[in-house]
């Protein structure tokens, strides 16, 4: 298993589906940010810690989806997330929304770290080690 990857197990529940039991496609932007955030959790990197040691957070800046399959009122899905790239004050990441080994949809992510004030900031030290450590 490659441990520059994080995979979330995810399930469908009803309240993701339209009434033929197919899956939104926001649906797909919960799953991919309960997955960066559990990412960062296992990083021992967590939002309110940032935001109350670092004095920041990261949002999405940009974000790119390609859906290739649909998912199903409760399928198991597994939500992949990789990290690509940190630079200054961003991160890039890629992430894979899958059932049983079939991509369904993917994900390139672009996260920039701000301030409370909304302003673009460096990414912290520790957070900066904590995604090259393990990249």
């Amino acid at each position: 298993m490659d441990d520059r990857v994080h995979r979330l197990p995810v399930r469908v529940y009803y309240e993701d589906t339209d009434a033929g039991g197919i899956v939104y496609h926001t649906a797909y932007l919960r799953f991919a940010e309960r997955g960066r955030t559990e990412y960062l959790r296992v990083r021992g990197l967590d939002h309110r810690g940032l935001r109350d040691e670092a004095g920041g957070h990261f949002v999405v800046r940009r974000m790119a989806i390609d859906f290739h399959a649909a998912a199903r009122l409760d399928d198991e899905l597994t939500v992949a997330t990789r990290l690509w790239d940190v630079s200054g004050a961003s991160a890039t990441m890629e992430q894979t929304v899958t059932r049983g080994g079939e991509a369904l949809a993917t994900l390139d992510v672009r996260l920039a770290f701000l301030t409370p004030a909304g302003r673009p900031s460096r990414i912290p030290a520790a957070a900066r080690r904590a995604f090259l450590d393990r990249v």
